[in-house]
């Protein structure tokens, strides 16, 4: 190179600055107050993802199973009426024969407590608030996968607009290119064949575009199917870092103790041990109080009209003898049974530590990834311009220009799927401790609380309708 290159090139370095600083924010849609942010997005999904939907009102259906379980330590009420009419035909001693018709009915009610049962409405109950705490954990770690999924579609969009818009430049470049090219054809400056490559980088630039728009179009799909909206003017988002560990010990420490996952396989074991006790109650005796109030009446032609008014209070206590071995059966299921849980809370407490340790090292190498990508994109920015200054001298070739063209290219691709690689490998990590969360990232929207609807209807002694209306 030159002197007087070299010297132009250097004083172009803040045009290279400003061509980083394009690719990075324009080429990624920012477009001023009107774009749509990171936080808007996740607010939308966090509101009206259908799988978060679709997990709240599993939830909500978990919670019925504690009033069902308290409704063992209340009186179960019987109404009972029969109505009917009833054909006699009695035979007398001196061989005749006298017929009637009844129309006898009856009324009653009947009023059952359980005073014991083994215990097994205790640890009915149990269960159930067991397996509402551990399908609230199941409500969090779902919801950190809808977030995590929002993050990847909104970054992917933000991505693969600034790939087009990439592209889209490049075929500029490669169009001008073949025009000047074919002027020097004109004036015996070059040959055919560098005719021929300008086009042909052309057609191929082209096709890159095709294949960018095309990848553009899956992800704004699924950025739909995700947060529930078309991506309109996007924000080219940050990283998570101000919200992550300082360290891996402290990320592992923290997972550890709050994913939502570990606590769920946690409340999981607690179900499994008192399901045991719940087994070992069918072998313990039962007791129970019954009363009972009836009004029956029958209308016989022969006899009148007779009514006869019943009431009882009557208690029972039975216990099992053998069973058939249904009992100890189920017994040594639950045992193993509790076994499986805690290998299960062994196995999930596992993945919990390698998927930290994942997440950690990705951030790091994504962190190094962007560096190197940006150099990368300087360094061919630099090697294009001259290039294309050493072109104009008649000292390089059109096919080197073109091949100092696609690297650039190839180097803002790099750096496009760094910085979105560089966002999710952050909220990826966020995930991976069990923090990805609505008042983790202080989103703008009131927190789903499960809580609300079990106290709704946890002591709801009747009623059809739901909290909701429905």
């Amino acid at each position: 190179m030159t002197r007087w290159s070299a010297t132009a090139l250097h004083r172009k370095r803040p045009v290279r600055t400003a061509l980083a600083a394009v690719i990075l924010y324009a080429c990624a849609g920012i477009h001023g107050a009107v774009a749509e942010t990171l936080s808007d997005a996740l607010v939308k999904a966090y509101r009206s993802n259908p799988q978060m939907n679709a997990e709240r009102a599993r939830q909500r259906a978990t919670d019925e199973n504690v009033p069902q379980a308290l409704s063992g330590y209340r009186p179960q009420i019987v109404a009972s009426l029969s109505a009917g009419m009833q054909a006699v035909r009695n035979l007398l001693p001196d061989n005749t024969r006298q017929s009637a018709s009844l129309k006898p009915w009856e009324i009653g009610v009947t009023v059952t407590q359980t005073l014991f049962n083994g215990f097994r409405t205790a640890n009915n109950v149990r269960v159930a608030e067991l397996q509402v705490q551990s399908g609230r954990e199941a409500l969090r770690n779902v919801a950190q996968g809808v977030l995590l999924d929002a993050v990847t579609a909104y970054t992917n969009v933000v991505a693969n607009q600034s790939l087009v818009e990439a592209q889209r430049s490049n075929v500029t470049f490669l169009k001008e290119t073949l025009a000047i090219t074919e002027r020097r054809l004109q004036a015996g400056d070059v040959t055919p064949t560098d005719t021929a490559q300008a086009e042909a980088r052309m057609r191929r630039g082209l096709a890159d575009l095709n294949a960018a728009e095309v990848l553009l179009a899956v992800s704004q799909a699924t950025y739909n199917q995700v947060i529930g909206n078309n991506p309109g003017q996007l924000r080219r988002a940050e990283p998570a870092d101000r919200l992550l560990p300082t360290s891996r010990d402290a990320a592992l420490a923290g997972a550890l103790h709050e994913h939502p996952a570990i606590t769920a396989a946690s409340f999981d074991v607690d179900i499994a041990t008192t399901t045991i006790h719940l087994a070992e109650g069918t072998l313990l005796p039962s007791a129970t109080l019954q009363g009972s109030i009836s009004r029956s009446r029958q209308d016989d032609p022969t006899l009148g009209t007779s009514a006869t008014d019943q009431a009882s209070i009557v208690g029972s206590i039975t216990a099992p003898i053998y069973d058939g071995g249904m009992a100890a059966s189920q017994t040594r299921q639950a045992k193993e049974l509790t076994t499986q849980s805690r290998l299960v809370l062994d196995q999930v407490r596992g993945q919990t530590r390698t998927a930290v340790v994942g997440a950690w090292v990705a951030n790091e190498g994504a962190k190094v990834a962007v560096e190197a990508s940006e150099a990368e994109l300087r360094a061919a920015t630099v090697a294009l311009e001259g290039v294309r200054r050493e072109s104009q001298g008649g000292q390089r070739t059109t096919v080197e220009v073109l091949n100092a063209q696609a690297d650039v290219v190839l180097a803002k691709a790099h750096l496009i799927s760094a910085v979105r690689d560089r966002v999710i490998a952050s909220y990826t990590l966020l995930s991976a401790v069990g923090h990805l969360d609505v008042k983790t990232l202080n989103l703008n929207t009131p927190d789903y609380l499960p809580e609300a609807h079990y106290h709704q209807v946890r002591d709801a002694w009747h009623g059809l309708r739901t909290p909701s209306g429905q």
